[in-house]
C-alpha cells in the first residue's frame, strides 16, 4: 500500500521535513517513490514553510494512496501550499 507521510532531514534540531509517496513498509527516511513537496517548521518569515503539488496529491489519493493524519492536518492548516 502505498502512502503520502513526512521524511525527516535536516540537521540536529532544525528539522526539515520531505512530503512523499512510499510504501508504507519502508523505514520513515529510506526509499520513497515521489518527492511531493516539503515542510519547514523553522522557515523564516519571508521564507515559505509549505509547499506541495497539488496534482501530484490528487494523483496519488486517486490511484489508493493513503494521506498520514500529519499531512492531513498540514494541508488543512495551509490550504493555499
Amino acid at each position: 500500500m502505498v502512502v503520502i507521510r513526512l521524511a525527516r532531514g535536516g540537521s540536529k534540531k532544525r528539522p526539515f521535513y520531505s512530503i512523499v509517496a512510499t510504501d508504507k513498509r519502508n523505514r520513515r527516511d529510506s526509499n520513497f517513490i515521489e518527492r511531493i513537496g516539503y515542510f519547514n517548521p523553522n522557515a523564516a518569515e519571508s521564507e515559505q514553510a509549505m509547499r506541495i503539488a497539488q496534482d501530484r496529491l490528487t494523483y496519488w489519493t486517486g490511484v489508493g494512496a493513503q494521506v498520514s493524519p500529519t499531512v492531513v492536518r498540514l494541508i488543512k492548516n495551509n490550504p493555499a501550499a
